[in-house]
């Protein structure tokens, strides 16, 4: 198993926009991906966040390699598509969770 873990903070003045981006076209452009077993799209209420918004998206894949192939091809697509339309006001950071024990 191989886990992606990225966040997307938005700017106060852009939530209720990417809010709706996220309900509409993130969540079709997850759904459409071939390569993730299972994802967990979410909402990140955290105490030391006081400015914008963050949001979460949890990828599942089979190994590690189907993860960087994600992360060259699909990845960047995503990052285009929320830059062409949010332009620097929504950050994408992902992060790669390398599983020491788990239970599921």
């Amino acid at each position: 198993m191989s886990i992606l873990s990225i966040t997307f903070h938005t700017i106060e003045e852009r939530i209720e926009e990417w809010n709706l981006y996220v309900e509409n076209d993130l969540h079709q452009m997850v759904e459409n991906l071939i390569d993730v077993e299972k994802y967990i799209l979410s909402e990140v209420h955290s105490d030391m966040v006081n400015e914008g918004k963050n949001t979460n998206l949890f990828l599942l894949f089979d190994n590690d390699e189907i993860r960087d192939q994600f992360m060259e091809s699909e990845l960047v697509n995503i990052e285009e598509r929320i830059l062409q339309k949010f332009g620097p006001e929504v950050m994408v950071f992902p992060t790669f969770l390398n599983p020491k024990k788990k239970r599921f």
